[in-house]
């Protein structure tokens, strides 16, 4: 089910809400709502997607319940492995099966120079937010296992928390609130109707236009390629954004505050700084549970330099079973370890207008593999961006992209952050709201699903 359909908006969501609210509900109960509600939001499309979050669920509760404090350490840690190894074990055949088979595949096939392929490629259907929630429960054990947080009271509770189809953190589901404040709906229009138009009235015109560009890459020029991959820049921030914008406004009506995962990062003064703007949750994971593990920056620049090049490159390949996925977060760990360096070293301090507009150069060349269906079609499209076919910014595209290209990088450079709205719904505001809600009713005719749903 998605956010910007009919069905979620003006069917799920309604009667999740009043059920939600329904007085004299049990917080038992309303867990048990929420659990439901949120399995059948991910089984919209596929009942079995269910069946894997369900075990996943059941896995890591009980490996968390023997993960207690006063267990023996060997035990301890067998029960981590247990857990580790069922959900790396669902990603790698749910997701990354088909990579393994296709890489085998092409190296036998550079070995032997021809033949038959030694592996069957299975296909198989990605479940949606398959990443997001083997994520979310193994994080749980891990932390168990440091002793780091408390056991979870019940099955109910870690199943809504893990399946809670706006994400959420775990301690809130301890103490559910009782009552809905006028500000919390207020402040949840404000980020559910922004989240929504930013998906339907920016990133979606913006994918229709590049789209057939891209379709078509061997062919683009100079001007045509930036203007392209501008426009995917801008379409992948506003469509992730918000997405994210949509999951705060939903927690807010369910009354919860869900964390921050934009902060303007367009803005970023740098790639370090990028990263602690852009999808934050995930860049918090990635710290927390793979960099700082393997040593941080407590054992010197080359073992900090390793640790974020194989830190970049799993969260890159975590965004799909690709190596272009891959190769783009290993051109990020490059770029992150090289800022490291330099500024360990003292060695460069140039002004910040020229490192946020670098920042963002490179950041939308890093889209390049991000958007890449291949390699050859990255490496054509850097070598057309470069200037290696001539440079003539004269794009040939229609005008309507240079338009929305232009309009959607000031407004990520010079616009006020969503978590900057108030819960105050004045006239003028509202009148605002109202409006943007409509357009997005008028073009919900034939939703897209959000380009993150994928990973």
């Amino acid at each position: 089910m998605l956010f910007n359909s009919y069905t979620f908006i003006f069917f799920f969501l309604p009667a999740m809400l009043i059920l939600w609210w329904w007085p004299g509900l049990s917080r038992n109960q309303r867990l048990a709502l929420l659990t439901i509600g949120s399995y059948v939001f991910y089984g919209w499309a596929e009942w079995w997607y269910c069946l894997l979050m369900l075990g996943s669920t059941i896995i890591d509760y009980v490996a968390g319940r023997r993960l207690a404090p006063d267990k023996p350490h060997r035990e301890r840690l067998a029960w981590l492995l247990v857990s580790l190894a069922a959900n790396l074990g669902l990603l790698a055949v749910f997701k990354y099966a088909g990579l393994m088979a296709r890489s085998v595949n092409l190296v036998a096939g550079w070995v032997s120079g021809s033949g038959p392929e030694l592996l069957e490629v299975p296909d198989i259907i990605l479940p949606i937010g398959i990443s997001f929630y083997t994520f979310q429960s193994m994080s749980y054990t891990i932390d168990r296992y440091r002793k780091r947080v408390p056991e979870t009271e019940s099955l109910l509770e870690f199943a809504a928390y893990v399946a809670m189809f706006p994400q959420l953190i775990a301690d809130q589901l301890r103490a559910i609130p009782t009552r809905l404040t006028a500000s919390r709906v207020a402040l949840g229009l404000h980020f559910f109707i922004f989240g929504l138009s930013k998906k339907l009235l920016v990133a979606d015109p913006i994918a229709r236009a590049i789209d057939p560009l891209l379709k078509h890459w061997e062919w683009l020029s100079f001007g045509d390629a930036w203007l392209s991959m501008t426009g995917y820049s801008l379409q992948i921030y506003f469509d992730f954004s918000g997405y994210s914008d949509m999951a705060v406004g939903l927690g807010l009506w369910l009354g919860f505050q869900l964390p921050q995962n934009f902060d303007s990062p367009y803005q970023a003064l740098g790639f370090s700084d990028f990263w602690r703007r852009w999808h934050i949750t995930l860049s918090q994971w990635l710290r927390d549970y793979l960099y700082i593990p393997m040593g941080g920056n407590r054992q010197g620049l080359p073992r900090a330099a390793a640790a974020i090049l194989v830190t970049m490159l799993l969260g890159g390949l975590w965004h799909g079973p690709s190596w272009t996925f891959a190769a783009w977060g290993l051109f990020h760990g490059l770029l992150l370890a090289l800022e490291h360096a330099l500024h360990r070293l003292k060695l460069w301090s140039p002004p910040a207008v020229l490192v946020r507009l670098a920042t963002f150069i490179a950041v939308v060349l890093g889209w390049v593999l991000f958007r890449a269906d291949s390699f050859p079609m990255a490496a054509h499209l850097w070598w057309v961006m470069v200037g290696g076919t001539g440079i003539a910014f004269v794009p040939e595209a229609q005008p309507f992209l240079l338009v929305l290209a232009t309009l959607g990088i000031t407004w990520c450079w010079m616009a006020r952050n969503t978590w900057d709205g108030t819960a105050s719904l004045r006239p003028r505001r509202a009148v605002l709201l109202a409006l943007l809600f409509m357009a997005c009713v008028l073009v919900m005719t034939r939703p897209s699903p959000f380009l993150y749903f994928r990973f």
